[in-house]
């Protein structure tokens, strides 16, 4: 009776454990999904996500190299420009939002101010180092005067000869990076105020140290985790006034720095860049692994820098030159500068005529984000792109010379920051770890309670055939009993008689 009632007890107990981790399988996406939901809103009690999103905590770099002009006489000649690529110039990034403000329609407003700092362990060289590139003040401020007068154009020759402005610059890397004092810059910003991108020195990266991004507002994806990081508005504007069209004027995706939870292999990565002056979108490309955790790698599509010919949705961001370069002259000022990717890597191979010296590869060229698509989390990001100037002789302009019209490369740079240490190993263990913990615990009941429910089963059967194969047994020994007794009676019986008698 007793092992009756635990055979049923251990049927009930496996049963149970069965269904339990059935529901498992069923409930625990959603808990893990809840779960995530609930760790990625921007709000400052959720600790981890939130000082990610504030101080970025994880190692950011921006590389640099420079095209160091070889032959900038033959150039003015009419020869083709001969380049070295000099560098890597590598610089800690350090990135924090400042001027956190939350607004009740679950949104969040912030300034992000950036600074950078030389790092000579990781460079090729140092700030001092000497390189040749073309004069932006000259040769820039040339063609976006071709069409003056040729009068005036005469009287803006003599001021570059006035101020001793040739047509190429060579000086330190950390000049030509950070601004350097120039006459001609004083006194274009005091008899010609607005026409240069800043007030102070002239440099090629001056007005991006210690500044900011402008004025982001982002929701906090508290009412709609679909929403979170997308970019509301910038600098007030929900959309861009400097390009032709409404589609290049939108402001879409999110700040580039996190991206919506839940992505799957036909989501793309849409975000606004300031200093791009336009959104990016880039495409999935192949599934990864980073230190045991899932990625999916996000690159550029071809189409993102075409020109309006070849993919006419970028018809706005003209005037265009050759696909692979995006003009971005109507938010700098005017001036003939174009970004593109370094060495002109997914441009038309045409550009790579006009310049000796470029060798463009996807793995050292092409730009990418990893992304862990369950929360949207960068965990590997290279931006790679390239700053060239348009160059071409304008007549009465005496510094150009004879240059042939060419796309001129002047430098490229790299953005790159991952995760890692212990952020790394939060990230791994919280996101990682136990989801697989609960996969295993769910199929672990489920094998549990029907090695439980089949061993019950096996020892009922078992039981059963036992008793039909001593059944025989005990019918004949049963038989053989009966047979003695009956035999024990009769003899009874005779004595009762022979005792009468």
């Amino acid at each position: 009776m007793n092992k009756s009632k635990l055979a049923v007890g251990l049927l009930v107990v496996g049963s149970l454990t069965v269904v339990f981790g059935t529901v498992l399988v069923f409930v625990g996406p959603i808990i893990i999904d809840n779960q995530i939901v609930k760790n990625l809103v921007i709000d400052p009690k959720n600790e981890m996500s939130y000082t990610m999103w504030k101080d970025v905590p994880v190692p950011f770099f921006m590389t640099v190299y420079f095209f160091n002009v070889l032959n900038p006489t033959e150039v003015l000649a009419g020869e083709k420009p001969m380049v070295e690529q000099r560098g890597p110039y590598v610089y800690r990034k350090r990135i924090q939002k400042q001027n956190i403000t939350f607004h009740p329609n679950h949104t969040v407003s912030y300034l992000e101010y950036r600074s950078y700092f030389f790092e000579p362990s990781m460079s090729v060289g140092n700030e001092s180092d000497v390189v040749t590139i073309p004069n932006m003040l000259v040769l820039g401020a040339a063609v976006m005067m071709e069409n003056l007068p040729f009068a005036v154009r005469l009287m803006i020759s003599t001021t570059f000869k006035t101020f001793k402005e040739g047509p190429f610059l060579t000086k330190s890397v950390g000049k030509l990076m950070w601004g350097y004092d120039s006459k001609l810059v004083d006194f274009l910003n005091k008899w010609l105020p607005g026409m240069l991108p800043s007030t102070g020195k002239f440099g090629l990266f001056a007005e991006f140290n210690n500044s900011n991004t402008g004025l982001f507002t982002i929701h906090t994806g508290e009412d709609d985790i679909r929403l979170i990081h997308k970019v509301d508005s910038w600098n007030g504007m929900t959309k861009l006034t400097n390009w032709k069209t409404p589609q290049c004027n939108m402001i879409n995706g999110t700040a580039g720095q996190m991206w919506p939870p839940f992505m799957t292999k036909e989501s793309t990565l849409p975000f606004y860049s300031p200093d791009a002056c336009r959104s990016l979108e880039l495409v999935y490309q192949r599934e990864g692994i980073m230190e045991g955790i899932p990625l999916y790698r996000y690159v550029a599509p071809k189409t993102l820098f075409a020109n309006g010919s070849d993919y006419a949705p970028n018809e706005g961001f003209c005037p265009c030159r050759q696909s692979g370069l995006l003009n971005v002259s109507s938010c700098r000022s005017n001036s003939p500068v174009f970004i593109s990717h370094p060495h002109f890597y997914n441009a038309d191979p045409v550009l790579l005529d006009y310049v000796q010296g470029l060798q463009p590869t996807e793995d050292q060229h092409g730009l990418f984000i990893d992304i862990h698509p369950e929360t949207g989390v960068p965990l590997n990001v290279s931006i790679r792109l390239q700053l060239n100037l348009y160059m071409k002789k304008v007549s009465g302009i005496t510094e150009t010379g004879k240059i042939s019209e060419v796309m001129m490369p002047m430098m490229w740079f790299e953005e790159n920051g991952y995760i890692d240490g212990e952020i790394l190993t939060t990230f791994h263990t919280n996101l990682v770890l136990l989801p697989k913990v609960m996969v295993y615990m769910q199929y672990c009941f489920i094998v549990l309670g029907l090695a439980t429910i089949l061993g019950v089963v096996l020892l009922h059967y078992r039981k059963k055939a036992s008793l039909k194969k001593n059944l025989p047994t005990v019918i004949q020994n049963h038989g053989a009993s009966v047979k003695d007794t009956v035999h024990s009676a009769d003899a009874l019986k005779q004595d009762g008689q022979m005792y009468r008698e």
